[in-house]
């Protein structure tokens, strides 16, 4: 078994024009003072880093690492959240998701999705050049929308959808697999890949692929009403990439999972800083370190209620206080009487 790296935290929720969140060297600087040892980081601010130029520079890559490791700290895992969910968007969603990607691929599927593609395939790179194993994004979504169909869905139309999701991402998940990378999909509402059974579907429309793997979050399958442990035990060989988040559910004779339109503090379902939920990191730990997970505890904030910097500053210490150092022995090795193949046969009686 091996310890689970950490405390660490994911920048997107905290990156902003303001100090100190505004530039690598006062995020990190902020990160290290509440005790953080990693950072997983977004792709899409040059201020932090220029995904293109880590691709293609080994040089710059070691200069950006060397930054971060002055400060005491290591890059968990690059993140493309935004970028894998423009790999695949139905045109309903077209309008929203331009503000994803820059301003001359607006009103452009088609170049727009290449731009995703290639963003894609330049984290690959960074990932490799930066000493990186794992990867964290989206896979984007064309169904979504058909989900909970009203009228129902045509005949054929999730194995087409499916078909087209792994048309688009097997190159890319060549392109990590030439790299030594592993892409963990972050397994999340509005994604094709929601939860275990389309995660399976997808898996099987990319042969298996060994690069298609898993980052593990919690909060969302609480939001969805699943088994979050069971799934450990089910997907742990393809679980490679964690979050700690929290989340609650309580439903009311109102709403349910659906949350009836309402806002996040006011849905059944809600987001909350580590602790402050209902899901249970003590039993999410044990499994993890149970099934040899090698990576990164990475908080991940979303509260609708509590201020950021607070969740932070108790997340670092909510995910110190659970992770689980391993032992090394078995409990009862004091009692060990030793034995050899003869002494075997002679106390069964043989």
């Amino acid at each position: 078994m091996t310890t689970i790296k950490g405390p660490a935290v994911f920048l997107a929720q905290f990156i902003s024009d303001e100090a100190p969140f505004n530039s690598l060297d006062s995020i990190c600087e902020w990160a290290k003072g509440l005790g953080f040892k990693g950072i997983q980081m977004p792709t899409l601010d040059n201020r932090f880093i220029d995904l293109q130029k880590a691709a293609e520079s080994k040089t710059y890559a070691d200069e950006l690492k060397g930054k971060i490791a002055s400060y005491g700290l290591e890059i968990t895992e690059l993140s493309t959240h935004l970028q894998g969910q423009l790999v695949a968007v139905h045109p309903a969603y077209d309008d929203l998701f331009d503000a994803f990607a820059p301003k001359e691929v607006h009103k452009n599927s088609k170049a727009r999705t290449e731009w995703a593609v290639q963003q894609m395939k330049y984290a690959a790179k960074a990932s490799h050049n930066l000493g990186l194993n794992a990867h964290a994004t989206f896979s984007g979504s064309l169904l979504w929308q058909y989900f909970h169909p009203w009228p129902q869905r045509p005949a054929g139309l999730v194995e087409e959808g499916f078909a087209e999701l792994a048309k688009r991402w097997t190159p890319i998940l060549n392109e990590f697999d030439n790299c030594g990378v592993d892409v963990c999909y972050e397994i999340h509402p509005g994604e094709d890949l929601f939860d275990g059974e389309t995660y399976e579907m997808f898996l099987a429309a990319v042969n298996n692929h060994p690069r298609a793997c898993l980052l593990y979050d919690p909060s969302h399958f609480v939001l969805q009403q699943l088994d979050y442990i069971q799934y450990i035990d089910i997907y742990h060989e393809r679980i490679k990439a964690f979050h700690v988040k929290d989340a609650e559910f309580n439903p009311t004779g109102k709403q349910g999972t659906f949350g009836g339109y309402q806002s996040w503090a006011d849905r059944a379902g809600r987001y909350r800083s580590p602790g402050d939920g209902q899901v249970d990191f003590k039993t999410i730990f044990s499994k993890l370190a149970q099934y040899d997970f090698k990576g990164w505890a990475v908080m991940e904030w979303e509260c609708c209620i509590k201020n950021q910097e607070d969740g932070a500053r108790e997340g670092a210490e909510f995910i110190k206080k659970n992770i689980i150092n391993v032992t090394d022995k078995a409990f009862d090795d004091f009692a060990a009487s030793g034995s050899d193949a003869a002494f075997n046969k002679r106390i069964l009686g043989l």
